[in-house]
């Protein structure tokens, strides 16, 4: 039986090499062929260096960007009144068209008010955040507390293999199982050919992925590890005790968002009779749906790049898993409908509680202390990013066997192949 390496693509030699080089030497390589800096810095050093009043969100100005993106909302409900008087029917689908994708960004800025508040970076005041928190989220059909605690898990494992609750990535092995059935052998190069979709597959994947994604994630955890209990306890309206995520003290949390909930769909069922079902949709129903694109988008992108390690329990520590995330640029509407939520994402993993409009400043105060640790890519249109990643980044495997620091790979030729070898007759 011999034993030979796993070369997908003969384009790939070069990354290939490097792929070799970084197993004798002990360097890392992202999936990209560049070469990874391991952190070097303390979190004493992060929390030293960035200005003190970033740390001091003030309520009133908070409060004022609340009021500011539901003036816009409403702005732009009034503004669909006129649509009836344009003088054809396709002016009328183009000013609906623009109508759902500029009120599904304002919808999503709306989702990361509350996220804020989810964090503490709204207020000072702990009722205060947990009160608009609670009546943002609950505006967008989200349940507040259940995904306030979900997310604080996320953030205290970020990039942990072991840990980790949600954009849990594939290993090889289970990658290739997922895809072709619990008897594929993960150490087959055959699967190379195959493996990957055609750009219509892609394409229909993706939509799935955006339009599903986020309330797949609310039922059943979907992107999250697979534990061994009913799909039914994995869901954010679960009451009982005996699930993953939740426990005895936070069982009035959850039937308070859960409450919540039922009132905001009980008062869409009441908008519907006063404006027309037909309308509602149109208003609300489809913006919410750009809502679940926009927020499965941000998300993966930030935890989910070529250029991104993740972390087996052992090796893992808070800091290296708040810097496996990356900053993006997504110009006017990522700074100012997004409230940079993708600009200074690497920030937000470091010190979650600074408030959205201190945090340019404080990112910028913090990379300085990070240095080449400090990741991001502000060159890669958004989108085409998504496009890039959800076909590239299949699943993890150690640059370096043994060393615990995981980075994506693929089978068909992109990037760094795959350090695994196979075994042939």
């Amino acid at each position: 039986m011999a034993i030979k390496e796993v070369v997908p693509n003969a384009q790939v030699g070069k990354r290939a090499k490097a792929g070799e080089d970084a197993a004798a030497e002990e360097i890392h390589y992202d999936m990209n062929g560049k070469v990874f800096t391991e952190v070097d810095f303390t979190m004493k050093q992060i929390y030293d260096a960035i200005p003190q009043h970033c740390f001091h969100p003030s309520t009133l100005r908070s409060l004022g960007y609340v009021a500011r993106d539901f003036f816009l909302m409403g702005s732009l409900w009034y503004a669909t009144s006129y649509i009836q008087y344009l003088p054809s029917a396709v002016a009328r689908f183009v000013a609906w068209t623009l109508y759902t994708v500029v009120q599904g960004m304002v919808f999503t800025g709306i989702w990361i008010l509350g996220h804020e508040c989810g964090h503490g970076a709204f207020s000072e005041s702990k009722v205060m955040n947990h009160t608009v928190g609670l009546f943002l989220h609950s505006f967008l059909l989200v349940p507040f507390h259940a995904w306030r605690l979900t997310h604080s898990k996320h953030h205290k494992a970020t990039g942990n293999m072991e840990r980790e609750i949600v954009f849990v990535p594939h290993t090889r092995e289970s990658f290739l199982k997922t895809k072709f059935g619990e008897h594929a052998d993960p150490t087959h190069s055959e699967f190379a050919e195959i493996v990957q979709d055609a750009p219509i597959v892609s394409l229909f994947k993706l939509f799935i992925h955006q339009v599903f994604g986020w309330p797949a994630y609310l039922f059943a955890a979907v992107s999250g590890p697979l534990y061994d209990v009913p799909f039914y306890k994995l869901n954010h309206f679960y009451i009982g005790e005996d699930g993953p995520y939740f426990g005895p003290k936070d069982t009035r949390h959850i039937i308070i968002s859960d409450i919540a909930m039922a009132a905001m769909i009980y008062a869409l069922y009441l908008f519907g009779q006063t404006v027309g079902h037909w309308n509602a949709i149109l208003l609300y129903g489809i913006p919410y749906l750009m809502v679940n694109h926009w927020i499965v988008a941000i998300t993966y992108l930030q935890h989910s790049d070529g250029a991104l390690p993740h972390y087996h329990d052992n090796v893992w520590t808070f800091a290296k898993g708040a810097t496996a995330t990356i900053d993006r640029d997504f110009g006017f509407i990522g700074r100012h409908l997004f409230h940079s939520i993708i600009e200074t994402h690497v920030l937000h993993h470091l010190v979650s509680t600074i408030p959205f409009y201190y945090s340019h400043e404080a990112s910028a105060a913090i990379k300085k202390v990070m240095g080449q640790s400090y990741i991001s890519d502000t060159d890669t249109n958004l989108l085409v990013a998504l496009w890039r990643n959800q076909r590239n980044c299949m699943f993890v495997e150690e640059s370096v066997k043994g060393s615990g620091i995981l980075f994506y790979r693929n089978l068909h030729g992109k990037g760094i192949p795959p350090r695994l070898l196979t075994t042939a007759n």
